[in-house]
């Protein structure tokens, strides 16, 4: 087990993709992230979840397509998600695929933004026939992106929030455990998953060799 005075606080981003206020987006979301900190929490590490509510810069991210620019707002969420030392990304389902202001989201952002970092994967949808949307839209969409996700990925149907029996709980806890699996690593070693070793530039170094000559 890690000691808590040997880490620092885990980042985690949580995106929601969610249109209603509430939605059933935002509640796996926020179940999903709780049990990612209550798995840390048994690993003796403490977590600080960010929520990004998508619906909320949907505009911004249509402007940023159009000017190539990102204002405030937007560059506020694209930072908390980068920054992040793990990543919660949740989508409805629409047309058997993520939505499209889920896409565009990940669109917008640097094409080496999430590069190593630990991402749990999670979908909505009606019926159970949409689960697939897991495996054949959003992993290879992380895997593109060059993120790494967790095994365990989780789809919420209608049904699910009102089935008596614990196999959706006990998906929420094993997706949990498996993104904490991820971070944890990372906290004790007081670094981002994402971070970059320091580069000398090429100037320095050659000043470097010639003071040595």
């Amino acid at each position: 087990m890690t000691s808590a005075d040997s880490t620092r606080p885990v980042r985690l981003a949580v995106v929601s993709a969610g249109l209603g206020e509430p939605s059933s987006t935002r509640l796996l979301a926020d179940r999903l992230a709780e049990a990612t900190r209550v798995a840390l929490r048994e690993e003796g590490v403490d977590a600080e979840a960010g929520v990004v509510e998508l619906r909320e810069v949907a505009t911004q991210i249509a402007h940023n397509f159009v000017t190539g620019f990102a204002d405030a707002r937007l560059r506020e969420a694209i930072e908390q998600v980068t920054g992040a030392d793990g990543l919660i990304a949740v989508t409805p389902v629409f047309s058997a695929s993520y939505s499209g202001l889920f896409k565009s989201f990940f669109d917008v952002l640097d094409k080496d933004a999430l590069v190593g970092k630990p991402v749990l994967l999670g979908a909505t949808g009606g019926t159970p026939r949409h689960s697939l949307v897991l495996e054949h839209a959003m992993r290879p969409l992380f895997a593109h992106l060059r993120a790494v996700a967790a095994p365990t990925a989780v789809y919420a149907a209608t049904d699910d929030w009102a089935a008596r029996d614990d196999d959706f709980s006990r998906r929420i806890a094993r997706a949990g455990g498996e993104l904490a699996g991820l971070v944890a690593p990372h906290a004790a070693a007081g670094s981002s998953p994402t971070a970059e070793p320091d580069v000398v530039p090429f100037e320095q170094q050659l000043a470097a060799l010639r003071v040595e000559e």
